[in-house]
């Protein structure tokens, strides 16, 4: 089984298992990261379209790195006029480790479910509260002195 995801505008053709060098992501070595699914194909046949909507390529972060760097020569003939430049792209290694909806979200779910109560214990914390009640009850004394 096989799938084609994008990202980063280019298109990779990828198998569990495979790993590639894709455009920098903002994660860090060892986190899974998803992709949207364009196409599979296995056994059954080819699926494209609404038939994939909800499928996923699940990797793992390997390593971040540069690539070799290429050199960019600009040269216009009889003018004088020479630059050079270097550049090296910036890259993500990434090993795919699912295909599918079932397996990719199993897998988000189990580690999402503690983040997520982490997340609401963050947000329900009064200090934030108190801050914009402290704020507004000067205002209504500043209007209380105004209107005596």
């Amino acid at each position: 089984m096989y799938a084609i995801f994008e990202n980063g505008n280019k298109q990779y053709k990828v198998s569990v298992g495979d790993a590639l060098k894709v455009e920098k992501l903002n994660a860090a070595v060892g986190a899974t990261v998803t992709f949207p699914v364009i196409l599979t194909a296995d056994e059954k046949g080819i699926q494209v379209g609404k038939e994939v909507e909800k499928t996923l390529v699940s990797a793992e972060v390997v390593s971040h790195g540069k690539e070799k760097k290429i050199i960019v020569f600009k040269y216009k003939a009889k003018k004088n006029e020479r630059k050079k430049q270097g550049h090296r792209q910036p890259y993500t290694c990434i090993k795919v480790t699912a295909i599918g909806e079932a397996q990719a979200e199993k897998k988000s779910a189990k580690k999402a479910a503690p983040a997520k109560e982490n997340a609401e214990a963050v947000t329900e914390a009064p200090a934030p509260k108190k801050r914009t009640t402290k704020k507004a009850e000067p205002a209504k004394a500043a209007e209380a002195t105004k209107a005596e």
